[in-house]
């Protein structure tokens, strides 16, 4: 078996967690009000119900097990028709940076994400983020930057910037080649069975399942690791 030249990361629920930030987006929707008043030339509902009407029904986008990605703006902006809110491109794209500025300052880096991160650089192995995310690739880019887990990244590989999501072979190549490791020489660590332990290893990488934020442990067979500060003792 040849040593292990590279580690491939899931990002939610595995070095990162997140808490749905209710108030913090109702603050964002109340904010944008005089401006969708504006357009709209009409009063606009209440900050709770463009929740309930807009930004919740996308929720299903962000954990869909289809394999074609979504355009994020163009769902968002089919959201907010359905609810009889139609915008322009310019005030919609500047409600969704805000939006997701929101996440940007509630995600919670897992305690063990950066030394392990660290310790892996040190010991001159490739890292890279592999994960399924519809958001647009530039607001993804900026939260891994601000958290601090860009920096500590050779490659970085979100949905959103391929169009297609795991457990499709395009999103593992995409990850593969912005870390320049063959499948063979990489480990990939993730939460989830069928995008982070199987689709890997059938592109021919090794798998480990991490299950400190899972609600279950993992299925009997299943390699997998508690905490990621496990993860160098396996390579």
């Amino acid at each position: 078996m040849q040593p292990i030249g590279g580690v491939l990361f899931d990002y939610g629920q595995t070095l990162v967690t997140f808490a749905y930030p209710k108030a913090e987006l109702l603050e964002v929707i109340r904010n944008f009000l005089p401006s969708i008043e504006e357009v709209l030339r009409a009063p606009a509902p209440a900050a709770e119900v463009i929740l309930e009407q807009v930004f919740v029904p996308l929720e299903r986008f962000v954990s869909s097990e289809a394999e074609d990605e979504v355009d994020w703006l163009e769902a968002t902006r089919a959201s907010w028709e359905r609810a009889g809110l139609a915008l322009p491109d310019g005030l919609l794209y500047e409600i969704v940076d805000a939006e997701q500025m929101c996440w940007d300052r509630i995600v919670d880096v897992d305690p063990d994400a950066v030394p392990v991160l660290s310790a892996l650089r040190s010991r001159g192995i490739r890292r890279g983020i592999c994960s399924n995310a519809p958001f647009p690739p530039e607001m993804m880019r900026r939260q891994v930057a601000t958290n601090g887990i860009g920096e500590l990244m050779d490659g970085i590989v979100f949905s959103s910037m391929v169009g297609r999501r795991k457990p499709a072979a395009e999103m593992y190549r995409a990850a593969l080649d912005a870390i320049g490791v063959e499948p063979g020489r990489v480990l990939f660590v993730g939460n989830r069975v069928r995008e982070d332990y199987e689709g890997p290893r059938s592109m021919g990488m090794r798998a480990v399942l991490y299950t400190a934020h899972n609600s279950e442990p993992a299925p009997a067979g299943i390699r997998s690791i508690a905490r990621l500060s496990e993860l160098p003792s396996l390579l």
